[in-house]
């Protein structure tokens, strides 16, 4: 290759035609610009015409626009809806906000890697990629305090404390992923240094460990409250049962059993998506093959897809006001369902 042609149209492979490859030989040589390098015109001449635009990009593309607009939708709907304006629907909007502008990043990184193909652009969209995802996780870990504090603090949960507590955590949970965000920008990148890279250029393997290690302890601390929860909500159950000398097999228990699953669908949706991509970005380094890491960061990005479904699309209020927008009316069966353990 020749070193005048090299461009960077992709944030991990130095060659976009190593998915298909495998990327086995892909950074033997470090003259060929990084991320991405075009044949001359004279090796095009002596083999077949490489593809120019590297598919898992195109996927990843795809992942951010369908990101995008589903929690855009969310957004604009607690956005426009006075009513949903409790901690839980905050903490829900921040959590789409999130992931919309995580998608917002996607989008833009591809545009920007093959139209701009400057560093400059690369910086600022991968900041924008971290920053969002990173807040999206911090917004998941804030859901899952403030159902747990819903349920512990059952009776004093809508007071103004609680409320002073959201905003502080929303404070907390963007300041610090915005800090998170900033850190390519302000120097803390290999542009300059290859072999400080990590999976995902231009972060370096330190940064990437760092965020990968938090993402650890994040999980943990929610596995852990979300065990709390399920055991409020089995106490509270079985003392509702003893009130009214229900059986095992009434709705109480149906119900009940219900929640815990549905606790365990989010956590265990929430770990199957990040879990490959962390782990594999802490044993891996930039000598590894693309193709693993776009097999693992994909996933990852399906976590903001999943996101509105659970939390969002499944809330009977929520629901109400996406029937309001879509249609002007509100069937029935939305608006007297009763609320259940398997909300929580």
């Amino acid at each position: 290759m020749s070193e005048d042609s090299a461009i960077t149209p992709s944030w991990l492979s130095p060659d976009p035609t190593s998915w298909a490859s495998g990327g086995g030989s892909l950074l033997t040589d470090n003259s060929t610009g990084g991320l991405g390098a075009f044949p001359s015109e004279d090796s095009l001449a002596a083999g077949p015409l490489p593809l120019l635009v590297n598919p898992w990009d195109i996927v990843l593309c795809s992942s951010g626009t369908l990101i995008a607009c589903e929690n855009a939708l969310v957004v604009l709907v607690i956005w426009q809806n006075p009513g949903l304006r409790a901690p839980m629907f905050l903490l829900i909007g921040s959590l789409a906000l999130a992931d919309l502008l995580a998608g917002l990043g996607l989008v833009l990184h591809f545009t920007c890697a093959y139209l701009l193909r400057s560093d400059s652009a690369q910086l600022l969209t991968v900041g924008l990629v971290v920053a969002s995802f990173s807040a999206s996780v911090f917004s998941l870990l804030a859901i899952t305090i403030d159902r747990y504090l819903s349920l512990y603090y059952a009776l004093t949960y809508n007071s103004e404390r609680t409320a002073a507590f959201t905003y502080t955590m929303l404070v907390l949970l963007w300041g610090l992923s915005l800090c998170l965000g900033l850190l390519p920008v302000t120097g803390v990148n290999c542009l300059a240094e290859e072999a400080s890279c990590s999976v995902v250029r231009p972060l370096t393997k330190n940064n990437v460990a760092v965020l990968s290690v938090s993402f650890l302890l994040l999980f943990g601390l929610m596995l852990q409250l979300y065990v709390q929860i399920c055991k409020i909500v089995m106490r509270h159950a079985h003392q509702i049962a003893l009130q009214h000398h229900f059986l095992a097999a009434t709705p109480h228990y149906v119900t009940t059993r219900k929640g815990v699953s549905t606790l365990a669908i989010i956590l265990g949706t929430f770990a199957a998506c990040w879990m490959p991509f962390t782990v594999y970005s802490l044993v891996a380094d930039y000598t590894y093959p693309p193709l693993y890491t776009y097999a693992t960061l994909v996933p990852a990005t399906y976590n903001s897809v999943i996101n509105p479904v659970i939390y969002a699309f499944r809330n009977q209020e929520i629901q109400k006001a996406l029937w309001l927008v879509c249609c002007g009316c509100v069937p029935a069966g939305v608006a007297h369902r009763a609320r259940t353990p398997s909300d929580v």
